[in-house]
């Protein structure tokens, strides 16, 4: 950035609106110099820290009403949808920039901030902005009740409607899209993804000839690994037609269509009697629904031989609210979040504990419970980072609005894993057989071995 724009200065004449807007600002994140990020106004005025110290980003308001439009209400959904408005803009780090809304939460829990800040804002004009209807390109509407099946096709195929093209652009090239796991913390999204497919291949201990059924499969990823490196006979189920067409197109490639297969089907369908000696779920639980996830894990163990293993993969949560927070928040606005509303509808993350417990009940053994917080952070930032460098291209095949909702939810969701508030868990669970014993050698020595596709 520009160590001029460090530094304030106007180029035109102050008005009521800029008046208004610099005294919302320093309400909320105090003088400029106190600032670590600089701000652009509508009208070229730039307002930023001292000469001595370099922003960490430059947040851009592009017109007089974007600040009314981004904090009233004060929630994630409003300031999101300013952003995809156009309303405001962040140059630079966006991870950082996302730091501003917990310092915007710190702020209103003073009563007589909140009625200030509220009575600044409503000077602003509410009337400045462009014809929008709220949507981007790959929102549909749902509708029904909710964790139905048909709900939870629409609400699945919304989130990939962008297109497997759009997704190629930034993932890696397997086009997994999960968490990826890192040894050192310094590999590329190819290198880490491809040593998480490994990671937990060899947490469930695959031999070949077994048989894999990989729930919310993707585009094949998993599968594909397993069979090629493990030997074993896979099946994957997805809701998402355009994921089955590339997977399937994939495996065609690869000459594996006598070891892999992918379905559309939601997996409450899977026919009564099917058995795999091992079942994995990764990222799909968290789509599930608290309600349904008794059910869910009971499918799961249903499916589950004797003696097999389930391995569950997702996100959970690590910070949940208080009540008097939740209360705030009910009162101020909408219930739906900004990832709720324009990222996966319908997605519900519970509590660590509440994973076992509903894995439990449905007669399951607890076996191993990881974390991977760090490893999410690390995965969202190159997502990030390779979306941001095919901007253009992304915007041309999914719209400009699908890029800045991409580039918000990841940006937003890396903070939040490297800060704690939400995490991933792999949790590896045993059905036991008749006489207790289970898959499962007496250490994890074997885990830390050398890859077992790296001797094939």
């Amino acid at each position: 950035m520009n160590p001029n724009m460090a530094r304030t200065h106007t180029t035109g004449t102050t008005d009521a609106a800029l008046s208004a807007a610099r005294a919302v600002l320093e309400d909320l994140f105090g003088p400029p110099f106190w600032r670590s990020f600089a701000v652009r106004f509508w009208d070229g005025t730039v307002e930023g820290p001292g000469e001595e110290h370099e922003p960490l980003f430059m947040l851009t308001l592009r017109r007089p009403g974007a600040l009314r439009r981004m904090l009233l209400p004060p929630t994630d959904l409003a300031l999101g949808e300013a952003y995809l408005r156009d309303d405001f803009d962040v140059e630079g780090d966006l991870e950082k920039a996302t730091g501003l809304a917990e310092l915007i939460v710190a702020r209103l829990r003073s009563p007589t901030l909140l009625a200030r800040l509220v009575h600044r804002l409503r000077t602003l004009p509410s009337d400045d902005l462009p014809q929008y209807d709220g949507t981007h390109r790959s929102r549909r509407r749902l509708a029904g009740i909710r964790h139905s099946r048909e709900r939870d096709a629409v609400a699945v195929r919304s989130h990939y409607d962008a297109g497997n093209d759009f997704y190629a652009l930034w993932l890696d090239r397997r086009m997994a899209y999960s968490c990826a796991y890192f040894e050192a913390g310094e590999e590329d999204i190819d290198a880490a993804q491809e040593a998480k497919l490994d990671y937990i291949c060899r947490k469930l201990r695959l031999k070949p000839e077994e048989t894999l059924l990989d729930v919310g499969c993707g585009w094949g990823s998993l599968v594909l690994h397993a069979a090629e490196r493990y030997g074993v006979r896979a099946a994957g189920i997805t809701l998402s037609e355009p994921q089955a067409a590339l997977a399937r197109s994939r495996i065609a490639a690869a000459g594996l269509t006598d070891r892999c297969r992918v379905e559309v089907q939601d997996y409450r369908d899977l026919p009564l009697g099917a058995s795999f000696d091992k079942v994995v779920s990764v990222g799909m639980f968290e789509h599930v629904g608290r309600a349904k996830l008794p059910a869910y894990f009971a499918q799961a163990y249903r499916l589950t031989r004797p003696g097999g293993l389930f391995l569950n993969h997702g996100i959970v949560t690590l910070s949940l609210p208080s009540a008097p927070v939740r209360a705030v928040a009910r009162l101020l606005g909408p219930r739906a979040s900004f990832i709720q509303r324009h990222v996966f509808p319908d997605g519900e993350l519970v509590a660590p504990a509440e994973v076992l417990r509903f894995a439990e009940a449905a007669g399951f053994e607890t076996r191993d419970v990881e974390s991977l917080r760090e490893h999410y952070a690390l995965t969202l930032r190159r997502w990030v980072q390779r979306l941001e460098a095919r901007h253009e291209e992304a915007a041309r095949l999914a719209g400009e609005q699908a890029y800045r909702v991409w580039r918000l939810y990841m940006a937003a969701s890396a903070r939040s894993f490297a800060t704690g508030r939400i995490g991933i868990v792999q949790a590896l669970f045993c059905r036991t057989n008749d006489t207790g014993l289970c898959d499962l050698p007496l250490t994890r020595e074997d885990l830390y071995r050398p890859a077992a596709s790296e001797g094939r």
